[in-house]
């Protein structure tokens, strides 16, 4: 496997591909750090040469990736909640964040349903 930013990107896949196993590069980043290495999107991560890896991992580190980019939008969610705004308080509560409904949906933010019991009359 081929180590990028300390993940081991897989082999048998497009290096366009593997290289969104990366968190912080997604399809768009992947293409133009591969255009600006100089290497094909269509060449397989086996099929690379050491000189090609060299190339990716210095355009890899000119991008914000893994750690840093995590504390960075860890700090900013933070930051989010001590200034008790409403997107920090979303955060708090586990709610979503950005104007979607609550009444249905919203399950993968807010987790299985809670059954209340109902009162006896």
């Amino acid at each position: 496997m081929a180590r990028i930013a300390g993940i081991d990107i897989p082999r048998d896949k497009r290096v366009v591909i593997s290289l969104t196993y990366i968190f912080g590069i997604g399809r768009t980043t992947a293409e133009k750090i591969l255009k600006a290495a100089d290497v094909s999107e269509d060449t397989r991560v086996r099929d690379l040469s050491e000189d090609e890896l060299v190339r990716i991992r210095a355009e890899v580190d000119k991008v914000k990736t893994e750690g840093d980019l995590r504390r960075e939008v860890a700090l900013n969610i933070k930051r989010l909640q001590e200034i008790v705004s409403y997107r920090g308080i979303r955060h708090r509560r586990s709610l979503p964040v950005r104007g979607q409904r609550t009444k249905t949906n919203a399950r993968t933010r807010k987790g299985p349903r809670r059954t209340v019991a109902n009162k006896k009359k």
